[in-house]
């Protein structure tokens, strides 16, 4: 009789670490995926100067303070690198990647506590897409990139995880069988401005960069049309795509969402948001979207 009374405790025991165990796993999951600080950490990409990235986009900031009813902290880190990096080990909460960047994050995040989800992009003229430009100084004789075949140029790059200063121009130089190493050596200068005013000094006949930074900085003067041209353009892509945490509370996943998508073209609010991104608006994407970078990463250097 005692060995059943016995028995019977050992099994009600039993019974109640498993549900006290199962209550632990699924209250630690809840709390994972309701992650909700009061302060959201942003990065912006670091295609250009720190300091004109912030300043640029202070009313983007003010505008998500508002909506979200959070304090907003822009980050830029010194390379495409470091922000990788920042949101694999959840130093960020939502960033601007570049979409060759977001997708290595991606690699580097599969399997993890923490992954991306892209939920945004930048829109002009209805679409979310954009192009690479491989630019030349304007004494170099070429006129197009089949015709840099054996010269032997200096090439100039952004980052290496760059999709439009690096991955895209080098694949559509490829494309016109011109070869790394073969017909050209590459330097890489970090950030697109760079590349553009090499070009233009003659540090490098030749540079690949964003087609819409590269079109700004002839906006603005940095750049002297007289003193580059344009060898040509890649193929579309998908543009720079926003993400964010997945074990963000769901209410504030959706209420960025509805913070990004509201922003319009002809309003004070979006045009002062807008303006830095040279956007008419944000449009939805996924990650199926980037496949095409994944590819062209696999083409360029198998990664």
């Amino acid at each position: 009789m005692r060995l059943k009374i016995i028995f019977s405790k050992i099994i009600s025991t039993a019974i109640k670490l498993f549900f006290l165990s199962t209550i632990g796993v699924i209250s630690a999951s809840a709390i994972a995926n309701e992650y909700n600080p009061a302060t959201l950490k942003i990065a912006l990409l670091p295609d250009e100067n720190a300091a004109t990235i912030i300043q640029d986009n202070a009313p983007f900031a003010a505008f998500l303070e508002k909506s979200l009813n959070k304090k907003i902290k822009l980050i830029v880190t010194t390379d495409y690198s470091s922000m990788i990096e920042a949101a694999r080990f959840g130093r960020i909460d939502i960033a601007y990647f570049g979409p060759a960047s977001y997708t290595i994050a991606k690699d580097k995040m599969k399997g993890g506590k923490i992954d991306l989800e892209p939920f945004a992009a930048r829109l002009k003229g209805g679409s979310t897409k954009y192009q690479s430009v491989v630019i030349a100084n304007a004494k170099v004789k070429a006129n197009k990139i089949s015709e840099l075949k054996g010269e032997k140029f200096q090439v100039a790059f952004g980052d290496q995880a760059s999709t439009s200063s690096h991955f895209a121009p080098k694949y559509t130089m490829m494309k016109a069988e011109i070869m790394p190493g073969t017909d050209y050596k590459e330097n890489f200068l970090g950030a697109h401005d760079a590349v553009a005013l090499n070009v233009q000094r003659g540090n490098a006949q030749v540079g690949g960069l964003s087609r819409p930074i590269f079109e700004r900085l002839l906006k603005r003067k940095t750049i002297d049309p007289t003193k580059v041209k344009v060898l040509g353009y890649s193929d579309p892509l998908p543009q720079y795509p926003w993400a964010m945490r997945t074990d963000l509370a769901s209410s504030l996943k959706e209420a960025i969402r509805k913070s990004f998508f509201s922003l319009k073209k002809g309003t004070k609010e979006g045009d002062a948001v807008l303006k830095p991104f040279k956007a008419d608006g944000f449009g939805k994407v996924t990650d199926t979207d980037y496949d095409i970078i994944r590819d062209i990463r696999k083409n360029v250097s198998g990664g």
